[in-house]
């Protein structure tokens, strides 16, 4: 119960940040649950799917209700490209595990790699670089599978790499970047789980945890999609930044703390 209540309240600020940014909360999670250490990397990366999942479902309901113009085509082909991209990353992940036989080399891969796009991401959003503005179907497809592809491989389901990116390649704003970015999220979550489901099956996860997991992400997507409806532009950009640099020093902390 313990672990149950402290997961919940992981997951109510990751995702409450998560949305309200963008980032899905899985790039809070996965470090923190690394952090606090008690279950392997794969039940850490299956919480922390069942977690942005939910969460990408209620802020994805809740931001359609803000004053935002999604375009569906653009949200459609950035959807079908991530839920491709998750059954990859997954499967990628899978064979990682398989390939090396110390966790903690995985996890290292997964560390450098999430440190990389963070990095990348704090970077545009400081230097601010000029948009490619992206118009061809085919970027939106090949996005959507890129950022599903690494979200599912590094097991924080989104991450502010989608929202970085979706500026740069479209000249997206933040605010309409960071709906299409939950809405990705929702999808390569999907297929990830569909793939656990097909392949080894959830017998293996302790699903009582689901308990306080689903809760606590219901309550952080709703609580972070109001917020990102009520905060202006520079604000969900400062929110966005501090949440990076922080993310980063985690991180960094977990592999200093890897054997």
């Amino acid at each position: 119960m313990q672990i149950g209540i402290l997961y919940f309240l992981v997951i109510v600020l990751a995702n409450t940040v998560g949305a309200i940014s963008g980032m899905g909360g899985g790039v809070i999670i996965k470090p923190m649950l690394d952090a606090i250490g008690v279950h392997s990397l794969n039940e850490i990366s299956f919480y922390s799917s069942i977690a942005v999942f939910t969460m990408a479902i209620v802020a994805t309901w809740q931001q359609f209700k803000n004053p935002i113009d999604v375009k569906i085509k653009l949200a459609l082909l950035i959807s079908f490209g991530s839920f491709l991209g998750g059954v990859l990353g997954q499967s990628a992940f899978s064979q990682l595990l398989d390939f090396f036989a110390s966790e903690s080399t995985v996890q290292w891969i997964q560390i450098i790699l999430t440190v990389l796009s963070l990095v990348f991401a704090l970077l545009y959003t400081i230097k601010k670089w000029k948009s490619w503005k992206l118009k061809k179907m085919g970027w939106y497809l090949a996005l959507g599978l890129f950022l599903g592809f690494l979200s599912t491989l590094l097991g924080i389901g989104g991450g502010p790499i989608n929202v970085a990116l979706l500026m740069l390649c479209f000249g997206i704003p933040i605010k309409d970047a960071t709906v299409y970015s939950i809405i990705t999220i929702f999808f390569s979550q999907l297929s990830t789980l569909i793939t656990i489901g097909l392949t080894t099956g959830y017998e293996a996860f302790d699903l009582s945890l689901l308990a306080y997991i689903i809760p606590a992400a219901m309550i952080g997507g709703f609580l972070g999609a109001r917020l990102s409806g009520v905060l202006s532009e520079k604000r969900v950009l400062r929110v966005y930044q501090l949440v990076v640099m922080l993310v980063i020093i985690l991180n960094i902390a977990n592999g200093l703390g890897l054997e």
